[in-house]
């Protein structure tokens, strides 16, 4: 009977002390508290979100979310069987969001609220793994790093993904703690339809129980929840696959890639990105370790990190490239998680030296010593805290907090230049107003037009008052009725045909077609791009990036010909 009834030291049966309940992964404080420490990171993250929404003009992808948006959803459903399949919920989505008013701030919108949410995530799982002031200085470097800045105004769906994938993370935690795992795997699922590879978030959260080492229970649910996901987004895996042909523009990465990404990671600045890493790295090797059964802050923050683009990366060495840096904008969270860790130690260690500190605040949280030198668990309930040394804590961590807001302020501070450029429409890789500012200064109603490649259509599409009441010399059926992007180009022979009685034509180009570089694959574009050469003389050209507006117009005498090398000299605007 005495066997039945053993005691534990602290007084209490052995039935007792199994029917404590595990501990909360909430974070400490109550709700007041926690609503700051996610709020503070969302409303600087809504900030710079909104600082300079409205740039002016679009570039080549947002126009196509724009212009696709537009369509009908039978249209739409009619698009993704032939072309980006990977983006057809999210041009759903801005269907309904641009029949509520359809410009380019609005077009942003959902990014920025993608944004917002994920920076107030970031805070929520910093918090829960460590303490509230990791998760707070997590949150606000995610909010003013200039990665998540520059996605937060693109209207496209990446801002969206990385709040899904915040949200998987932190319903992870849920399902190792309560045993449920629906919401996890809904939430991944939707996730991965707003972008196919943010599936690679399962090899980053399987390495995460891995390291804590959870139970086989843990593994089941979780396994189960994967596999929902992996048979839901099967279907878009096959669609895809047969559309590979639209990223054959990629490059294989290499060692200047994963450095650059490094740099966007943890500071575009030299000075910021020295200092983040470094703390990455204590954060990393002073939190990775826990109890078993325990995930850590940078047990789940490092393979976030890691895993994605490392996945993506290694498989674009054997296969068709596929990585783009912004394909794992998601795994950018995981960065100021782990400089938060960084700095959380380090200022425990300066408490240490400031007087009245204790060794006690360097070690890891829920882990201390006691005076016979064994490994105590402090993670149970406590005493009420009385006067004495733990009074003066509070004062002291509230210090380290304010400080540790102080130093993250400097960080927008030394990338402004950098944050202020961002929001330039020339620093995207083409600004398709300004491009049809130039074809609306010069162009006339009856005017005829030529677009080479096909793909420069998309500034007719998506700016259309700028060419109202042009002809369309190589246009067999329009985009929207065709099921494809930019619309179906005509035969040579319907080009020659449409372009012989013609005396001026404007062309929307990119650079390296007019400059002989390369030629279009389309029979008709090269039909077009043959009579201009040798029928047609420059009359005058605007450039804005890769884009190039030109009228052509016919000699009056075959000796009036410019040769195609000797182009008038552009205008830059």
């Amino acid at each position: 009977m005495a066997k039945d009834r053993a005691v534990v030291n602290v007084g209490l049966p052995v039935e007792a002390v199994e029917a404590v309940p595990a501990p909360s992964r909430k974070p400490p404080g109550g709700r007041g508290r926690r609503g700051v420490v996610a709020g503070v990171p969302a409303a600087v993250m809504l900030t710079f979100g909104l600082w300079g929404l409205d740039r002016g003009g679009m570039w080549r992808d947002e126009a196509v979310t724009f212009q696709v948006a537009g369509r009908t959803v039978p249209q739409i459903w009619r698009l993704v069987h032939g072309v980006d399949a990977v983006h057809g919920l999210y041009y759903v989505l801005m269907h309904a969001v641009l029949a509520v008013h359809a410009d380019e701030v609005v077009l942003r919108l959902p990014s920025v609220a993608g944004a917002v949410v994920t920076a107030a995530l970031v805070a929520e799982v910093g918090a829960r793994l460590a303490r509230p002031r990791v998760g707070l200085w997590a949150g606000l470097l995610y909010a003013v790093n200039p990665m998540a800045g520059h996605y937060a105004q693109e209207g496209r769906s990446y801002a969206l993904v990385a709040a899904g994938v915040m949200g998987a993370t932190l319903l992870l935690l849920r399902g190792v703690e309560r045993g449920a795992w629906w919401g996890y795997g809904l939430v991944l699922g939707v996730t991965c339809w707003l972008h196919e590879f943010a599936v690679l978030l399962l090899p980053a959260h399987a390495v995460a129980l891995a390291l804590a080492r959870v139970r086989g229970r843990v593994w089941r649910g979780w396994g189960c929840a994967a596999s929902a996901v992996l048979l839901c987004l099967l279907p878009m895996v096959v669609v895809s696959r047969a559309q590979a042909a639209q990223v054959a523009w990629l490059r294989r990465p290499t060692e200047e890639t994963a450095a650059g990404l490094a740099r966007q990671f943890f500071g575009a600045s030299q000075e910021v990105y020295w200092v983040c890493l470094g703390l990455a790295v204590v954060g990393l090797l002073a939190g990775m370790a826990g109890r078993k059964g325990e995930i850590t802050l940078a047990g789940v923050a490092a393979p976030l990190v890691v895993v994605p683009p490392g996945v993506l990366m290694l498989a674009s060495q054997s296969s068709p490239p596929l990585y783009v840096d912004r394909y794992v904008l998601y795994a950018l969270a995981g960065a100021p998680l782990l400089v938060a860790a960084g700095g959380d130690r380090v200022a425990a260690i300066a408490g240490r030296l400031w007087p009245g500190g204790r060794w006690a605040d360097v070690l890891p949280s829920g882990r201390r010593r006691s005076r016979g030198g064994a490994s105590a668990d402090t993670r149970g309930p406590r005493p009420p805290a009385g006067p004495g040394p733990s009074a003066r804590r509070p004062p002291r961590a509230y210090r380290a907090a304010l400080l540790g807001l102080l130093l993250i302020a400097l960080v927008p501070l030394l990338q402004f230049p950098l944050l202020r450029q961002d929001r330039d429409p020339a620093r995207r890789p083409d600004d398709l107003a300004a491009i049809a500012r130039a074809a609306a200064r010069g162009m006339r109603k009856g005017d005829a037009v030529l677009y080479l490649p096909g793909y420069t259509r998309n500034t007719e599409l998506a700016y259309p008052q700028a060419f109202r009441g042009t002809r369309d010399l190589a246009l067999a059926r329009a985009g929207d009725v065709s099921g494809t992007l930019y619309g179906m180009e005509a035969p040579a022979v319907d080009v020659r045909r449409r372009m012989a009685g013609v005396r001026r034509v404007w062309v929307v180009a990119d650079r390296s077609v007019l400059a002989g570089r390369w030629t279009p694959r389309d029979p008709g574009e090269r039909a077009g791009l043959d009579l201009l050469r040798r029928e047609f003389a420059v009359r005058g050209e605007a450039v804005r990036g890769r884009t190039a507006v030109r009228l052509y117009a016919r000699p009056l005498s075959p000796a009036g010909l410019r040769p195609p090398s000797l182009p008038p000299r552009p205008v830059r605007w």
